[in-house]
């Protein structure tokens, strides 16, 4: 009897570990506010020039793998929305690293899962950061905002 306790707990404690990460997979977070870009001399710098993060221009970079499955379905979404964006202002990059080939800059990010997407403005900060496939709505209202130019930058 205490067997089949044990279990139905263990049961009711997957179930609600499950929703509690499918409730903020895709979810758009926005990330913490740095009034300043990072210093030229950084590793992250050097890192994210590496990876195609530009001056000047806002990005969606998107961290995948040959492996991962959902990958396929944030390719179609960020290149949906780039492609909205593209008569934009500041047109945002597109820009896809594989973490296998780029586990430095994974690790410099924090990714922790795939695919993960990070939302870059126009001075190289970083806004925000989607775990799992992002909604193209979610998607686009968050890079809407980085695609204009402001007197701050």
């Amino acid at each position: 009897m205490i067997a089949v306790e044990i279990l139905l707990v263990m049961l009711a404690a997957g179930v609600v570990v499950g929703i509690l990460v499918r409730r903020n997979e895709g979810r758009v977070r926005a990330s913490r506010a740095t009034a300043n870009p990072p210093e030229p001399e950084s590793n992250r710098h050097a890192l994210l020039t590496a990876a195609g993060v530009l001056p000047g221009r806002p990005a969606v970079l998107h961290f995948s793998a040959d492996w991962c499955g959902p990958c396929a379905a944030v390719r179609r979404v960020v290149a949906g929305v780039v492609a909205e964006l593209a008569d934009a202002e500041r047109p945002p990059l597109d820009l896809e690293v594989d973490i296998d080939a780029n586990p430095e800059l994974a690790r410099e990010l924090n990714v922790l899962s795939l695919p993960t997407t990070f939302g870059f403005d126009s001075r190289g900060l970083e806004r925000f950061r989607i775990s799992g496939v992002p909604k193209a709505a979610d998607l686009r209202t968050s890079m809407t905002p980085l695609t204009v130019s402001s007197e701050s930058e």
